[in-house]
């Protein structure tokens, strides 16, 4: 598994696949599968904040993977 994408660019948390997501710092496998179902779920995101709406993620995590993320 390569977990070098987010060194090339940001991650867009609306298309991302499991293994781009699992490779932010902080987002473990089952967080970045939690990611896909809601989106899948709910729909694309429309802000980065929502993110938070991920169960797992709140604001410390929304902070640390800010800077590597786009919707």
């Amino acid at each position: 598994v390569r977990k070098s994408t987010a060194a090339r660019g940001l991650v867009s948390i609306n298309s991302a696949g499991l293994d781009e997501l699992d490779a932010l710092p902080g987002i473990g496998p089952a967080i970045a599968q939690d990611i896909i179902t809601y989106r899948e779920t709910n729909g694309p995101f429309t802000s980065i904040e929502q993110l938070t709406d991920v169960p797992g993620i709140g604001p410390a995590k929304l902070e640390q993977v800010r800077p590597l993320i786009t919707i």
